[in-house]
């Protein structure tokens, strides 16, 4: 191996790595592995910067928009009423998996799931089930409708535009519609009948508002005239008396040594964990204040309620402190209280560093919580209504989706200007405000996009590539070029539940076509291979977005999804060695 083949392999490993920890943010990974790559001479400047302008990375960014549209304008609506009619949860399973994957052909996958999430999990509160029966076949089924077409998940549109950057005809917006469709039926199939015996049955999992908030982490202020000044935390025995449990108590901007022992004076603060409704008991009885609304929530104007709200997986909030965020200014909205599954936040509230699956519970008024509906990088848990959504930008926002979808499929367009067109419409129509294109758009998958681009140039310029040929070839040995595309389909599928759907794309569709070539074979159902594998990330939390989402709302461990989702992408893989050959000769 040469010196920039070693250097690059070590970049490879390097992002693997990087990416599988989940300790830095996606898009700052790519960009590390974009400097190193030009520091290193690995790619040109020219060829560093092309992934910006490349135009899968620019039809993901209008597909975003688009599917924002859809969302902000309350075309999902209709469809999520009528499911919350549902009260047997085997059937209002089935129904949300039949009604998402169709949609997971055309809008965003996220979108869909932060729609249906909140009303998946008032009716399993409603019908006293886990969420835990539901949600995970929820977020498989985004992504079986995913994959149906060209433009359902950007890791389809990457892998036509690196596999056309080889020479290769682009693929057909409805190309992958057929095989598919097959899939998901048989994943569906699959998830009712052999699935749901291996989901587990109780789980600790977020419930929304109006049944049982959860354990939550807030701070009391002892008022002069509270019965607990002159006692310690030990004595008051505050747990066993209203089932609230003290954490920490704040005089001042002090920690205090030996908390359970010190005496309790006029403005200390508790930090406790409890339920909301035994906080609020604690609070009513024992004269105390709720700190967050004591400093901020006097100026109440408007009647006020109480929203749960999640923080989204790769949202740009994670990190960032409630002081950092100013929910005051921005939403109207005080954070009275956090609830971080496994584990006991002790820090006071304005300094917790938030977390993806942290759950909010703020005090908003109605302009407010119009607000936080609005926000992208919440999920609002409790019932949501929109009095500004009207079925006339409903149906304008559906209209133009469609036009997108035949105008490009006719090639009329090309994808990325009708993709572009498309938001632009939207934003004419009304369906959002003009603004809300960019909010709306993920800016870190567009980062990522464009710059782990070139990590593949990179692949192909060091040699790197035909020694992983090489190896890949002498493993597969004389069994012909169906063992071939088996290796490929596996080696993807284990890429993406390490480090993504994406960057495994940029990885393997270089690959996967001179093992086509080195086995004298068709390189297209060799990309077709890469593109199903990555897109159908079922054994990990972490693989796919949608998984995320599930994962911290219903309570699931990581186990959980490898009990699950290793049987369906065996059946996936097995399935995919007769169809993809049967739709894309080998030959």
């Amino acid at each position: 191996m040469t010196t920039h083949a070693w250097l690059t392999l070590a970049i490879v490993v390097g992002a693997i790595a990087l990416f599988a920890s989940e300790k830095v943010r996606i898009d700052l990974v790519a960009l590390i592995v974009l400097v190193l790559l030009v520091v290193f001479g690995l790619v040109s400047p020219t060829e560093a910067l092309a992934g910006f302008s490349n135009e899968a990375t620019i039809t993901v960014a209008g597909m975003f928009a688009l599917s924002l549209g859809i969302e902000r304008s309350g075309a999902l609506e209709p469809l999520g009423r009528l499911l919350s009619r549902i009260r047997q949860p085997w059937l209002l399973t089935l129904a949300l998996m039949l009604a998402i994957a169709p949609m997971g052909a055309f809008v965003k996958n996220i979108a869909l799931v932060a729609t249906f999430l909140p009303l998946a999990l008032r009716i399993c509160a409603n019908t006293n089930t886990s969420p835990a029966r539901v949600l995970m076949p929820m977020a498989y089924a985004a992504q079986m409708g995913g994959v149906c077409t060209l433009i359902g998940t950007s890791s389809n549109l990457l892998a036509d535009s690196l596999a056309t950057q080889h020479g290769l005809a682009p693929f057909g917006v409805f190309e992958f519609t057929k095989m598919g469709a097959l899939l998901a039926v048989v994943g569906i199939v699959y998830l009712m009948l052999v699935g749901r015996w291996l989901l587990p049955r109780e789980v600790d999992a977020i419930a929304p508002v109006e049944t049982e908030v959860g354990k939550y982490v807030t701070e009391l202020k002892l008022t002069p005239s509270s019965p607990l000044l002159g006692q310690t935390i030990a004595d008051a025995k505050l747990g066993d008396k209203y089932g609230v449990y003290p954490l920490e108590l704040l005089r001042g901007d002090q920690h205090m040594w030996s908390p359970r022992e010190q005496q309790l004076e006029a403005g200390d603060v508790l930090l406790v964990r409890g339920n909301w409704e035994k906080i609020e008991d604690l609070r009513t009885r024992a004269a105390l204040e709720i700190d967050p609304e004591n400093r901020y929530g006097h100026d109440q104007g408007h009647a006020r309620m109480l929203i749960e709200a999640m923080v989204k997986p790769d949202s740009s909030i994670e990190n960032r402190t409630l002081g950092e965020l100013d929910f005051q200014s921005n939403h109207d909205a005080i954070a009275l209280a956090i609830h971080r599954r496994g584990r006991i936040l002790r820090e006071k509230l304005k300094d917790v560093r938030l977390a993806a699956g942290d759950v909010l519970l703020l005090l908003v008024d109605d302009l407010g919580a119009t607000a936080l509906r609005g926000d992208d990088r919440l999920v609002v848990l409790s019932e949501r209504e929109d009095t500004r959504r009207t079925p006339h930008r409903a149906r304008r926002a559906v209209a133009i989706m469609a036009a997108v979808v035949i105008v490009s499929g006719l090639h009329w367009l090309p994808i990325p200007v009708a993709a572009i067109g498309g938001a632009v419409a939207m934003a004419i129509a009304g369906c959002f405000g003009r603004k809300d294109i960019y909010e709306g758009i993920d800016w870190k998958i567009i980062v990522l996009l464009a710059a782990i681009l070139p990590l593949g140039t990179a692949i192909e310029n060091s040699g790197l590539s035909g020694i992983l040929v090489a190896a890949g070839m002498h493993l597969v040995g004389t069994h012909g070029p169906l063992a071939a595309l088996l290796m490929v389909y596996l080696l993807t599928a284990l890429l993406t539940e390490l480090m993504g759907h994406n960057p495994s794309v940029v990885l393997m569709v270089g690959i996967a076509i001179s093992v086509a070539h080195t086995m004298h074979a068709d390189p297209k159902p060799f990309v077709v291979a890469v593109a199903f594998a990555a897109a159908t990330s079922f054994a990990t939390p972490v693989g796919y977005p949608t998984n995320t989402m599930v994962y911290y709302a219903g309570g699931y461990r990581f186990t959980d999804f490898m009990k699950v989702g290793i049987p369906l992408i065996a059946l996936f893989c097995t399935l995919s060695m007769f169809l993809i050959p049967y739709f894309w000769p080998l030959q």
